[in-house]
């Protein structure tokens, strides 16, 4: 959960001694919680190095974006297609309650409950072989969507707004089994919230002033 709400930055290296303090275990527990983080892909593991979590870099993010609306678009089709009917109480449960997170401004309940939005969708899908890869890339998107729920004006509330009735029309699309549309309405989501995610690696540019600069352009 820190790793997902950035409480552990990207890249960042884990103390052990440390964690074990913070959660009252010894070190051969931890060291098994670690093995299972690093195969799910919340860490990286190297020999004689400790463990780090999952770095953000440039080549990261670049997969990330280029795979994402595949992954997103192929698990609504699917799980359009295969859902149950004791597995849409489950989904209403979760969006109502990112609803609540939206509206009252938590943005870090609001990041984890689309998490697992798209966690529940995946289940429906139905699929062994993507339901990792999934899970992998939602760990990126939850902590990447923590900028996307911090708006900062009220067109980037709109959006947030949005984003929530686009949840439950891909629901209602998965109820009705409606694969096209579902795919449809997932591509929208995705592009709703592309351009803010990627914000997180191209923020805009630290204040100059250009016309100071202009002034004192001959001085030594």
């Amino acid at each position: 959960m820190r790793i997902l709400t950035l409480d552990i930055a990207p890249g960042a290296d884990l103390d052990e001694a440390h964690l074990c303090d913070t959660y009252g275990i010894s070190r051969t527990p931890l060291r098994e919680v670690l093995q299972r983080l690093g195969g799910e892909g919340y860490l990286r593991l190297a020999a004689n190095r400790g463990a780090k979590a999952a770095s953000m870099d440039l080549a990261v993010m670049r997969t990330f974006f280029q795979t994402a609306p595949l992954i997103y678009a192929t698990i609504a089709r699917l799980a359009a297609e295969n859902r149950q009917d004791d597995q849409l109480p489950g989904l209403k449960a979760i969006q109502a309650r990112f609803r609540q997170a939206t509206e009252a401004g938590d943005a870090g309940d609001a990041a984890i409950l689309n998490h697992r939005f798209h966690q529940a969708i995946g289940r429906m899908a139905q699929n062994p072989y993507l339901m990792p890869s999934l899970s992998r890339m939602l760990i990126d998107h939850t902590r990447l969507s923590q900028t996307f729920y911090r708006p900062a004006s009220a067109p980037e509330r709109a959006l947030v707004g949005k984003a929530c009735d686009q949840h439950e029309a891909m629901i209602a699309a998965i109820e009705a089994r409606e694969p096209a549309v579902a795919v449809e309405l997932t591509l929208q989501h995705w592009d709703l919230s592309r351009d803010r995610m990627e914000r997180f690696v191209r923020p805009d540019p630290l204040p100059l002033d250009v016309a100071g600069l202009k002034e004192n352009r001959h001085a030594v």
